[in-house]
């Protein structure tokens, strides 16, 4: 069977499982006596490890088996829940996640996980007298049981025997089905493929034989064998698979599986295809569960018409519609110069289709930032452990939504801020305690809209940012003077710990303090178009509040003129647009400054800055964008306005990495270039 297609399908479903047990092992560390807990992890184990096989990852699919045998012995109450249990369950599981990455990465999946293996066996391993007895008294009741059944047992290993047993209580009956393809087929593995995907609509394929890897090799002659569990005939499963091309003979027989179940030690309480779960407890009419039982265990509930598109179709797919909006841009104003009517409709009509086009395209590719923040319960649970202190993690709003390119970029930053939150910001035990709170800290990871932008905040209620020590730190690294230092506020202290290199640790860890400090969070932020800043009170806490915008690639734009030329100012950073009279304006410290609504503004000519050739001295008033970046603000001055405007953000590219003050360009209507400015760095 060719793979390769089902690969991005295998490595997202894997990484969802993945994430799934990581979040379900930390309930469970929570509530070690819930065993609905430790059944969803072992269905994820159990998804995970058939996946892993059908794809030909041994090591994955093993290594799971294994973590699988001892989440069975903690639901059989074989074993309890302790926390070096749970290490050494979250190693395996750290170790699949790394196989998956690998393979992601276009590695073999392939790992070394001995030691690993060994611990699980070992945790196995650690059962009372009575229990092994049980489990004599399985195999001696097994070898007893009427022929068909002692048959069945000898084809198949204790787990998958174990469903077959388990899939007969819940009313499916187990059938092994023969399939002879024709002498002249040529592409014997896709006509297996064929018969795995008609059989898998209908119930769940237990075991091949040849194996899976043998039959994508087409290793073996005409004819293969396999195990289904289904709700389905015999005579209807012959039917069907007759129906795949190239088949010459089905041949279905019933897996006998007879005995008193009630003699035996019950190995596993749901080890059963997940849909079989659901059934028992969802639903308990026929009709409901004849329903759930053709679902295969990869295709989506029927309600949820969802389908996988790669990141990179959508990419695609939203520059061809940014070539579209410079279109409509060009159709608008030949529309305005020829003032026909009946073009004039048919441009408006356009605009607001393919405004509306807009919106579906860019809600295609926004992603909850709990992809994000998932990885973070995990992260801070082992940090904790590293740091000695108690810390419980609250994630609010994790369904909040950003573009794609957003989300992909914002990880690093964040991780940054959690960690720095833990490691400087919280105490240990103790001191909290010395202090009069509680020994346990809280960090707290929020995400919520608010216009155009999406706001995250990490809120910790540890020691807070200490004023002194920061300023002696900035002023001894020469980034500040003393004499400046005594002038500012707090919030100006707080952002130099946004130098380059600044860090307040008293020692080297390997949390922080390493000189690769909070500048690198500024930096990549401040790259994407966003903002950061940082509330604080010594003793009690400290807030840093990120600003990100929705979408970086079609922005709302303040289309101005410098001479001949043309800039967009980003509509996120102007507060508003004035017009200022020559006489109005003062000089303070060698600079132009106005007086704005109380507060003085300092001017920047973009003339000077980006150098335009002056056409000479016109008016007597100037055009003035008044701008803002946190609390600063400055005063663009510009030859005239020439109106808002929807535009497309195009990378300068690779040769025009340092023009300063300048993030990218955009085409017009009229097929001019216009730079676009960043009023972030004009400000810094």
């Amino acid at each position: 069977m060719e793979m390769n297609q089902y690969l991005e399908v295998f490595i997202e479903e894997s990484k969802e499982h993945l994430q799934s047990c990581n979040e379900r092992l930390l309930d469970l560390e929570k509530n070690p006596e819930d065993m609905n807990i430790v059944n969803d992890i072992f269905r994820s184990a159990h998804t995970l490890k058939g996946m892993s096989a059908t794809m030909g990852y041994e090591d994955l699919a093993s290594l799971t088996h294994q973590m699988e045998n001892v989440l069975d012995a903690i639901r059989n109450h074989k074993l309890s829940v302790s926390p070096e249990l749970l290490d050494i369950v979250f190693q395996a599981t750290d170790d699949l996640e790394a196989m998956v990455f690998s393979i992601a990465d276009g590695g073999d999946g392939k790992r070394d996980v001995k030691e690993v293996v060994e611990k699980l066996k070992l945790i196995e391993k650690g059962e009372s007298p009575s229990q092994s007895s049980a489990k004599s008294e399985v195999a001696a009741t097994a070898t007893a049981i009427a022929p068909a059944s002692a048959k069945a047992k000898s084809n198949y290993d204790e787990f998958e025997y174990t469903v077959l047993q388990q899939s007969k209580e819940q009313g499916f009956e187990a059938f092994e089905i023969t399939i002879a393809l024709r002498e002249d087929c040529l592409l014997k593995a896709a006509r297996v493929y064929m018969v795995f995907e008609v059989l898998e609509k209908v119930g769940e394929v237990i075991k091949s034989t040849p194996s899976v890897d043998q039959l994508e090799e087409e290793q073996f002659d005409q004819e293969f064998t396999v195990s289904i569990v289904s709700k389905e005939s015999l005579e209807d499963l012959q039917k069907m698979v007759m129906k795949v091309s190239e088949v010459e003979k089905v041949e279905v027989v019933t897996i006998s599986l007879d005995g008193d179940r009630s003699n035996q030690e019950e190995i596993v309480e749901e080890v059963i295809v997940d849909e079989v779960a659901k059934i028992s407890s969802t639903d308990s009419s026929s009709e409901e569960q004849k329903k759930s039982a053709t679902t295969s265990t990869t295709t989506k509930q029927p309600n949820n018409k969802t389908i996988r598109v790669n990141i990179e179709r959508l990419d695609i797919l939203l520059n061809l519609f940014e070539e579209l909006v410079i279109d409509r841009g060009r159709l608008e104003q030949i529309s305005n110069d020829l003032k026909n009517q009946e073009l004039h409709e048919t441009v408006e009509r356009m605009s607001r289709i393919t405004g509306d086009l807009q919106n579906i395209i860019l809600n295609m590719r926004m992603v909850p930032v709990e992809t994000v923040f998932n990885r973070f319960p995990r992260m801070v649970r082992q940090l904790a452990r590293d740091l000695g202190k108690k810390v419980n993690l609250e994630i609010i709003g994790a369904e909040t939504e950003l573009d794609r390119t957003v989300i992909d970029e914002i990880g690093d930053p964040l991780v940054h801020l959690i960690r720095n939150a833990l490691d400087h910001g919280l105490e240990t035990p103790e001191v909290r305690r010395a202090n009069g709170k509680n020994e346990e800290g809280s960090v707290v990871l929020k995400a919520f809209h608010s216009g155009n932008h999406v706001f995250i905040e990490i809120d910790d209620d540890g020691a807070g940012i200490n004023r002194r020590k920061v300023l002696e730190k900035a002023i001894k690294n020469g980034i500040i003077s003393e004499q400046t230092a005594a002038t500012l506020s707090d919030k100006e202290v707080f952002d130099l710990i946004f130098a380059s290199g600044f860090s307040t640790a008293d020692k080297i860890s390997d949390v922080s303090g390493r000189g690769v400090g909070l500048d690198v969070v500024k930096n990549t932020i401040e790259s994407l178009g966003g903002s950061i800043s940082i509330d604080s009170k010594e003793g009690k806490g400290s807030t840093f509040s990120i600003q990100l915008p929705l979408t970086l690639s079609i922005i709302s734009v303040m289309l101005v003129e410098i001479a001949k030329e043309k800039f967009a100012v980003p509509l996120s950073s102007i507060i508003e647009t004035a017009i200022v009279k020559k006489d109005e304006i003062l000089n303070a410290h060698n600079q132009k400054v106005i007086d704005f609504r109380g507060k003085v503004v300092p001017l920047l000519f973009l003339k000077d800055i980006f150098e335009v050739p002056s056409q000479g001295e016109g008016d007597d008033f100037y055009s003035v964008v008044i701008v803002r970046k946190g609390d600063k603000m400055a005063g663009l001055v510009v030859d005239s306005f020439i109106g808002q405007q929807e535009v497309v953000l195009k990378s300068l590219g690779n040769y025009l990495t340092n023009v300063f003050a300048i993030s990218g360009a955009t085409i017009l209507g009229d097929g001019q270039v216009a730079l676009i400015v960043d009023c972030n760095a004009l400000i810094k």
